[in-house]
């Protein structure tokens, strides 16, 4: 499965290099945007390389109880940060739950995630950018106000936070993509491969994408193929993302012009919603 630091220094590279074709192309509102998208990724990544700095010093345990020990002390915000960079779109609390569980020690349950959705808005309310990162809802691409059941990070995109129509599909396949590259790291990297909980989680994804399950000799459905999954929810997904992201960029674009930076993290409220309105027209 991916590091999360891996993924970081990723989207580090892609927004440097979105910032300088924005500013190439001589569109200053969307090179500011980036700017600052690239500062909460960097935050995040300085915070989780000091995260990591105290467990390489101390004595190493065991290598069985290595993993699960040092799962079980993160906080349940790195647990839902780990499995939101692994699925790196919008996801509701069972899905990441059960992403959690399919391939990262440690525990966590949707219950959490409730208090944790408001706890993380009073913080960053109280101390605006005193955290690396911030869980926040996803916005709604006509009212931009908070869709509460999807849960993003701050240090996405605003077009990446943002559900339009097309939206739900657009991000189902990328999840299966995310889950389907984790499954095949697993079973490449690992002596056990992958876990029974994320084989069933990759054929839950994998029955609702066209040609993404293997036929066999007879016509019925054969194993399963982490690889197969990838092509075809790639194939789908090159269908949609042309309509989704205009979508995303149009309703992004009107968020900046009319959305505070708090807002923009955490979405207008309803008393702004004609505000909002008058802005579209």
């Amino acid at each position: 499965m991916s590091d999360p630091l891996d993924a970081l220094e990723k989207s580090i590279a892609a927004l440097r290099r979105a910032i300088r074709d924005a500013t190439a192309a001589g569109d200053t509102e969307r090179a500011g945007e980036l700017r600052m998208q690239l500062r909460r990724a960097e935050r995040a990544w300085d915070a989780l390389l000091d995260a990591d700095e105290p467990a390489a010093a101390a004595p190493r345990p065991a290598p069985e109880a290595a993993p699960a020990a040092r799962g079980s002390q993160l906080p349940a915000r790195e647990h839902v940060h780990r499995a939101l960079m692994l699925l790196r779109a919008p996801a509701a609390p069972k899905l990441i739950v059960g992403v959690h569980e399919a391939f990262f020690p440690g525990e966590l349950s949707a219950s959490k995630l409730s208090s944790l959705r408001r706890d993380e808005e009073r913080s960053y309310r109280s101390s605006p950018g005193a955290r690396p990162y911030y869980l926040c809802p996803a916005l709604a691409h006509d009212l931009l106000t908070p869709v509460r059941a999807l849960i993003t990070i701050s240090t996405w995109t605003l077009e990446q936070r943002i559900i339009g129509p097309l939206s739900p599909r657009a991000d189902f396949l990328t999840h299966a993509i995310g889950i389907a590259e984790a499954v095949h790291t697993s079973a490449e990297s690992t002596t056990d491969g992958p876990s029974p909980q994320a084989l069933r989680l990759l054929w839950r994804f994998a029955i609702s994408i066209p040609d993404a399950m293997p036929k066999n000799a007879s016509g019925h459905e054969g194993a399963l193929d982490a690889q197969q999954v990838i092509s075809a929810a790639l194939a789908e997904l090159e269908v949609h993302t042309d309509a989704d992201r205009a979508t995303r960029v149009a309703a992004a674009r009107r968020a900046r012009k009319s959305l505070g930076d708090d807002e923009q993290l955490f979405g207008a409220p309803q008393r702004g919603v004609t505000r909002l309105r008058s802005a579209r027209a």
